[in-house]
């Protein structure tokens, strides 16, 4: 289960004060707002190898919203993992300011994927209440690939797409990834950790397809390469 401050356990393991601090940066975040916002579920590895894309995710977070602005908006939660057994989900918060606050509280650490828990994590919130998307950024795949299959169709069954975004190009997590985003409707793409542009237009795209459906995609197609490139892999 991906832990939140709901269920959370009371006792905390040593050297856990990150994630008190993250907790408590989550309890000041930004309510949603209620009407036809989207809901967009934005996932990250954060082991050891992902300090890089995690600063550049956190620069690159705010353009999400801006994207999703004229769209209605968007509330985003922030789901990371890190460490052995350590997956943890913040609430929905409602602006950039309030997504960076929770991400500025978070430090890599060494550990292992979890990817089958996030997706469980997602189809769970869907079936509580609608998910546009999911968003997952990493470089690998640690599990077994029959059980993140799985959980990627409980996924689809739920309604969300998944948008997932590799860093590198190892095979194993290229296969896995591009998979997960067939089962569910979404669509895979493989960047460079240097390629900053890319990644931002890649989020910015899925950003507007949480908030505004295909329909919003499709007019940022119009003038937005990895628009396109989305779109095309979707049904």
């Amino acid at each position: 289960m991906v832990q939140n401050e709901k269920n959370a356990p009371t006792r905390r393991p040593a050297g856990a004060a990150g994630i008190e601090v993250f907790l408590e940066a989550a309890r000041k975040a930004p309510a949603p707002q209620s009407g036809g916002r989207g809901r967009l579920i934005f996932a990250l590895d954060a082991t050891m190898s992902r300090q890089p894309t995690w600063d550049l995710a956190q620069g690159l977070q705010a353009q999400m919203f801006e994207a999703a602005a004229n769209l209605g908006g968007l509330d985003v939660q922030l789901v990371y993992y890190r460490g052995f057994n350590e997956c943890r989900a913040s609430p929905f918060v409602s602006g950039g300011r309030g997504l960076a606050a929770l991400m500025a509280k978070i430090d890599v650490r060494g550990g292992v994927t979890q990817l089958v828990r996030v997706l469980r994590h997602a189809a769970d919130e869907a079936r509580r209440d609608r998910v546009g998307a999911l968003i997952f950024v990493g470089d690998a795949f640690e599990e077994k690939a029959a059980a993140a299959y799985a959980a990627a169709g409980e996924l689809a069954l739920a309604g969300v797409k998944a948008f997932m975004f590799q860093e590198g190009d190892d095979p194993v997590p290229a296969r896995v990834f591009g998979e997960i985003a067939r089962l569910t409707g979404g669509a895979y793409c493989a960047f460079d950790s240097g390629a900053a542009a890319r990644l931002a237009a890649l989020l910015r795209a899925a950003a507007a397809y949480a908030a505004g459906g295909r329909l919003a995609l499709e007019a940022q197609a119009e003038r937005n390469e990895a628009a396109r490139l989305l779109l095309r892999q979707m049904r």
